[in-house]
């Protein structure tokens, strides 16, 4: 096998999950921050 073989596929699959990841919350209207808490939140 060439060399860096399992580096590259991995930069590769890094790539791809980022497109993924951005596309998947712009579809879904997600923001990816934290979850907001309302300041009353009884415990």
């Amino acid at each position: 096998m060439a060399d860096n073989y399992l580096e590259n596929h991995y930069e590769d699959y890094l790539k791809r999950k980022a497109a993924w990841e951005k596309g998947h919350h712009k579809k879904c209207g997600k923001d990816i921050s934290a979850p907001v808490r309302p300041d009353d939140e009884a415990l």
